[in-house]
């Protein structure tokens, strides 16, 4: 044989190449691997190369589908004819089969499936090499409009997995951020297919994912919102043994995973919601100072979670907050201005009894562990604790902030008498004396249950002898 691609190959094999009729094409495959397979025994690299640059310069990338049809079959036969392809062959036939990926007639994509498929069956760990534009290959097929070409990927992305899982030089490092930014896309084959490569890389033994799971975890849980019922729970799935993992081995970057949760337990999405508040959950026994560390931000989403109508992140977001409270270490103290702001604010827009209620538990936490820093905020929260007794809020409500009233006016002198004056000079005017009708006096009682009879009559008789309005003084008294 001579050295130019017509004479390396027979007339009547370029003819069929690009035939209309599928069965030649295949015997012209046939053919070419025939020819391959001898050229490769005799280690004729040099024709071998030859051979190949003719499939592809006159047919891969030719105007007429057949041809490139035709190409796409000789190629994967060229490769099993060499039988152990080299990284050069490797890099020589892959790239246009690659190509052939994001061709518009969807035959051809068909057939670069069925190609690559050959291709990486014969080349197994020497595959991996063009494994980043093989996965963007499949990537944007998983979503092709041809069901024809989504089966062609499925078994080619089959095959692809077992190549990775079998070979020890994958490089997972180098593949994760790619597989990060993907996990952001919203069409549901491609999340589908995406998740089940979290899946399949969690699953190898000696592939650490938990360390890449700071990287992952935000795209899995916005799939975990998917309207589609089965990659919603291909999703619950893959966060599950991510979670199992976790309590396992009780090491990772738990601050970054605790930020992550708890932007999303403010997700639109009830399921997406209700598993963070419950991986949270699992923190707290896992990595209690990671939530320790991010306090005010976790009390922000508790509280807000607190008052969901759906009665499952209500009970989460319940739980959560029973639990953090029974933390022996308690908030760091540079938090506790952070922590009283956040509760101000919820206390100022919730109209919900379970977020008061649950605002007053952390509010008598924060006197019993930093009152000195409480106090300092007593002219915000006064107000609001006040107004606890007088908008009709639930018995427990009312309960709850006079017991935090009893708590701030038990740290000293100068505070019993200031919240005193306070709840006397709620009612004041109009307004205020038919409040003290209907309810002082029951408030009134319910203080001298929490801080002693005696000690809050003196007190107010104290204040009442120097009040000039006698007229009010005296409705005090009678009340």
């Amino acid at each position: 044989m001579r050295g130019s691609g017509e004479e390396l190959l027979p007339q009547t094999v370029l003819r069929q190449i690009g035939d209309k009729m599928y069965e030649k094409r295949k015997l012209a495959a046939l053919e070419v691997e025939q020819i391959i397979k001898r050229l490769a025994q005799q280690n004729d690299q040099h024709r071998i190369r030859i051979i190949i640059d003719k499939l592809i310069g006159e047919f891969a990338f030719s105007a007429v589908a057949n041809h490139r049809k035709g190409a796409l079959l000789c190629l994967a036969a060229a490769t099993v004819g060499l039988g152990a392809p080299s990284e050069a062959h490797l890099r020589q036939i892959v790239p246009p089969v690659l190509a052939s990926f994001t061709d518009q007639d969807s035959r051809v994509r068909y057939y670069a499936c069925e190609a690559l498929y050959n291709i990486a069956k014969v080349a197994r760990s020497g595959f991996v090499i063009f494994f980043p534009e093989a996965f963007d290959a499949l990537f944007r097929l998983s979503a092709d409009s041809e069901s024809n070409v989504q089966n062609a990927v499925q078994f080619l992305d089959s095959l692809v997995k077992d190549v990775v899982t079998a070979c020890p030089s994958f490089d997972v490092h180098a593949f994760i951020p790619k597989l990060r930014d993907y996990l952001r896309v919203v069409n549901p084959h491609k999340r589908q297919f995406l998740i089940s490569w979290v899946v399949l890389l969690n699953s190898i033994p000696d592939l650490d994912m938990i360390s890449y799971l700071p990287q992952l975890l935000d795209g899995i849980l916005a799939i975990l919102s998917d309207v589609n019922r089965e990659i919603r729970q291909a999703a619950f799935g893959c966060l599950h043994e991510f979670l199992v993992d976790l309590r396992r081995i009780r090491r990772a970057d738990f601050g970054s995973l605790t930020a992550i949760l708890v932007d999303r337990t403010a997700a639109t999405d009830e399921l997406v919601r209700l598993t963070s508040l419950s991986w949270l959950g699992h923190f707290v026994s896992l990595a209690p100072n990671a939530l320790l560390g991010q306090l005010p931000q976790l009390l922000a989403s508790i509280l807000s979670n607190v008052s969901h109508s759906n009665a499952e992140i209500h009970g989460q977001a319940r739980k959560l907050s029973v639990e953090l409270l029974g933390l022996p270490p308690g908030p760091a103290r540079k938090d506790v201005p952070a922590l009283l702001l956040v509760l101000h604010q919820q206390l100022s827009g919730s109209t919900c009894d379970a977020t008061r209620l649950e605002i007053l538990h952390w509010l008598h936490l924060l006197l019993r562990r930093a009152k000195a820093e409480v106090l300092l905020a007593l002219p915000h929260l006064l107000p609001q604790l006040l107004d606890l007794q007088a908008l009709g809020c639930a018995d427990e409500v009312q309960a709850a902030s006079l017991a935090v009233l009893a708590a701030v006016a038990s740290c000293d002198s100068a505070h019993f008498q200031g919240v005193l004056r306070a709840l006397l000079d709620r009612y004041r005017g109009p307004s205020g004396a038919l409040l003290l009708q209907h309810g002082g006096s029951g408030v009134l009682r319910r203080l001298c249950a929490h801080l002693g009879g005696r000690h809050v009559f003196m007190e107010l008789a104290g204040i009442l002898r120097h009040e000039p309005d006698l007229g009010f003084a005296a409705t005090v008294v009678q009340a």
